[in-house]
């Protein structure tokens, strides 16, 4: 949302009443309801009634109204609905589609309007019959469906019999998103989608299971039906709607070309955001599943009720399904700050929902009652969110994935992968993770399974809240016992960090590092498959034990020979191609890794209070976060090179590699962490003059500037996350994290010959396992 609630709660009263906002030119918030009947292409507008003070009788919207003080948008939306109209919809038929700033002066004077408009589209198959709506006599005197373009014609020369509104300027992006949404041809979206799929290369990924004993083999097909649970729960964690949209896509496949494009990209980004596109929309409402309701309005004979599509947002919300899609950030804040220490601890946490009583209130109730109309002027509760634990939230699937892993446990011999599942399947319905993540780090079995709430980068609003994955694979023990090396220099690296001692950390845990090739994923697997992960990312036990790494060996080599190769052959010198391989791509990866688990995490601010990474810098923590491990996991290579520890030869391989691989990371957007953080690195190296650009637009790395620049940018970032500067950290990603022109002119390059940008996997052991 644009802003907080500006009458009430933001402003210099507790409430205003609708007149004196008006009267006073107060800035204040209202929604906008349109309905849209697909099949006819009109809007339903309402007649305003006689006795209003702003545009009598005039034809206006299908309903409006303010947001009032404590109220929330949707809430708001869906009340006024049903107030003037007689109309109840649930919350996944609202879409909102943009904030219009309306500022007119009427009345002689007397109506001064400053008002920021949520405007909403509601989408139905179908005209609602006219005799189905209970009009508010005191609001409503006649409704009418229209088609659009009539009626954009009527405002666009001003007709006296409706209110005026200018479709040249910002309310025309109503007519043009139902234009654009509606005309335009199957085989223009067609081939759009075909190039956007195209970015992917398909890859078969599969290991050997000889060495897996029958109990082992038994427990990996029930942690992969417990993976497809875990799966259920993040299609519905990235949105409320998201299920719904899957299944009907899903079941429409293939009814037309164009429907099996729209399948398989949803597949491969598990929304209809595009993660290669800045998370642009490549779906509209319009694509959507079709609900019906029955009794959504006042009975016709003959009409079965309303048809509509289910809802979602052209814009990725940066709530996704982890709070109220009309929460602010400072009203999260404003809460926060009237909690306890514990329940503030609880709200920022890994593994719970935010919700909003009246909202809840709203969906078990039939009907809806607005402080307008209530006459006894019963006061609000100040505060609208409350807490909803994940065991809660998603208690039936996650009891059903619970049984899974117990079968799972009960079936293997290994004492360890039994503990981690049997575990995990307790902390699934307690919510309390800490045992099970200690027994994931020590894990130690052929088997490998990695499953339960992880990472937070679809929380673009905080990065508080955690997403489900499972990473299932099996162990790679020659390759694990190659890279004992690493884990075990973790506290002579963070000694050595380019930081000021006061912030190093005197108690850095080796980490233990599992090499495996993968054979399923689940979860929050979206768009650009991950190479290795670090984890657990909570705070208490990577200070008390530090964190595991999980180094997806097949996954590596897929990316290489498919994508990092090409990119080497298209961007980088002729005299340095040849120093790209895919030892320093691997071994880069870990360190990477390795560098998540080193630095500054738990924190003490300047004022002396304790606190983390993670809360101080809040949205801004995954981006630099996975900068700082790229950028000081290629300094700690260097530094393990200097002390003899890994060979000399690798010096120049791993600048040059590193390079390729920045190209590789940007092409999956500035709005994914990865590839903010490598933009970030890019920018800097390239300002610092370490990275060359040639006149036949390929570059180099400049070996006597790179070592410096890479250790200014280590320094710079592990600086700002030691002293939780958040306006620090902002400074630096909104200098860096830019496409630049050296960056365009490359990935211009690499589209022009269609190098792939990721890999989609296809795991054939998904055939054994029954859906």
């Amino acid at each position: 949302m644009l802003m907080g609630s500006l009458v009430g709660s933001a402003g210099k009263r507790e409430r205003c009443e609708k007149g004196d906002v008006h009267r006073d030119g107060d800035y204040h918030r209202a929604v906008h309801v349109w309905i849209y009947s697909e099949s006819t292409q009109e809007l339903l507008l309402q007649k305003r009634a006689d006795c209003k003070d702003s545009w009598p009788g005039c034809w206006d919207i299908s309903s409006a109204g303010h947001i009032s003080a404590g109220d929330s948008s949707l809430v708001t939306a869906q009340r006024e609905l049903e107030e003037e109209l007689g109309i109840v919809l649930p919350k996944d038929a609202f879409e909102l589609l943009f904030i219009f700033l309306q500022e007119c002066v009427t009345n002689d004077g007397d109506f001064i309007n400053n008002e920021f408009n949520d405007v909403y589209l509601v989408t139905t198959l179908d005209p609602i019959p006219l005799e189905a709506f209970t009009l508010q006599e005191s609001e409503v005197s006649a409704v009418k469906y229209l088609s659009y373009d009539e009626y954009r014609s009527f405002l666009a020369k001003e007709d006296p019999e409706y209110t005026p509104f200018d479709v040249n300027g910002q309310y025309g992006q109503l007519f043009d998103i139902i234009t654009q949404r509606y005309n335009q041809k199957a085989i223009d979206r067609s081939l759009a989608l075909q190039k956007k799929i195209h970015r992917y290369a398909s890859v078969t990924l599969k290991a050997e299971l000889s060495g897996l004993s029958n109990g082992e083999r038994e427990a990996l097909l029930l942690v992969i039906e417990a993976a497809k649970v875990i799966d259920e729960i993040f299609y519905l964690q990235v949105w409320y709607n998201n299920p719904a949209l899957r299944d009907w896509l899903k079941e429409h496949a293939a009814s037309s070309e164009l429907d099996k494009l729209k399948w398989i990209y949803y597949s491969i980004n598990k929304s209809p955001w595009s993660c290669l596109d800045e998370n642009e929309a490549f779906l509209t409402t319009a694509d959507s599943a079709v609900k019906l309701l029955s009794k959504p309005a006042k009975q016709v004979n003959g009409w079965k009720g309303i048809e509509y599509k289910v809802a979602f947002p052209m814009q990725k919300p940066p709530s996704a399904n982890f709070y109220p899609p009309d929460m602010e950030k400072e009203e999260f804040d404003l809460w926060k700050s009237s909690l306890s220490k514990d329940e503030q601890s609880e709200a920022t946490g890994f593994f719970n929902v935010i919700k909003r009583k009246s909202q809840s209130s709203l969906d078990g109730a039939s009907s809806i009652v607005s402080d307008e109309s209530n006459n006894n002027n019963t006061v609000k509760p100040v505060h609208d969110l409350f807490i909803v634990p994940y065991s809660q939230e998603y208690r039936a699937l996650l009891t059903k994935a619970a049984e899974l892993l117990h079968k799972a446990g009960n079936s293997t011999s290994s004492p360890s992968l039994k503990r981690l599942l049997q575990s995990k399947a307790e902390a699934f319905l307690s919510n309390d993770y800490y045992d099970s993540d200690i027994a994931w780090m020590e894990l130690d079995s052929k088997l490998d399974v990695t499953i339960g709430p992880y990472e937070t980068y679809e929380d673009a609003l905080f990065g508080y809240k955690a997403t489900f994955e499972a990473f299932i694979g099996i162990r790679d023990d020659k390759a694990t016992s190659q890279l004992k090396l690493f884990g075990d220099n973790l506290q002579v690296l963070e000694q050595n960090l380019p930081l000021d001692s006061v912030y190093k950390s005197l108690d850095v845990i080796a980490a233990p590092i599992r090499v495996i090739q993968l054979v399923y994923n689940a979860g929050d697997v979206k768009g650009p498959q991950t190479v290795a992960f670090n984890l657990p990312n909570d705070e208490r036990i990577v200070k008390d034990r530090g964190t595991s790494m999980v180094i997806l060996k097949n996954v590596s080599e897929a990316k290489f020979k498919h994508i990092l190769q090409p990119i080497a052959a298209a961007c980088i010198s002729r005299e340095q191609c040849g120093l790209v391989d895919f030892d320093s791509f691997f071994t880069h990866t870990i360190c990477h890794e390795c560098c998540h688990g080193i630095g500054p995490h738990t924190i003490t601010l300047p004022n002396g209070q304790k606190s983390t990474v993670r809360l101080e810098l809040q949205e801004l923590h995954s981006a630099l976060e996975e900068a700082k491990a790229d950028i000081v996991g290629l300094w700690a290579l260097k530094f393990l090179i200097d002390q003899d520890l890994l060979p000399k030869t690798l010096v120049k391989s791993m600048y040059v590699s590193f390079l390729a691989g920045c190209f590789r990371s940007v092409r999956f957007g500035l709005e994914e962490a990865h590839g903010k953080g490598q933009a970030l690195q890019f920018n800097w190296l390239f300002e610092k003059g370490a990275l060359v650009l040639h006149d036949d637009e390929t570059f180099s790395v400049d070996f006597t500037k790179v070592e410096g620049a890479v250790e200014s940018l280590s320094r710079e970032i592990l600086t700002i996350q030691a002293k939780g500067d958040k306006r620090a950290a902002r400074s630096l990603i909104n200098r860096y994290c830019k496409m630049t022109d050296p960056l365009k002119s490359a990935l211009q390059r690499l589209e022009n010959i269609q190098v792939p940008v990721d890999i989609a996997p296809i795991f054939p052991i998904a055939d054994l396992v029954s859906e």
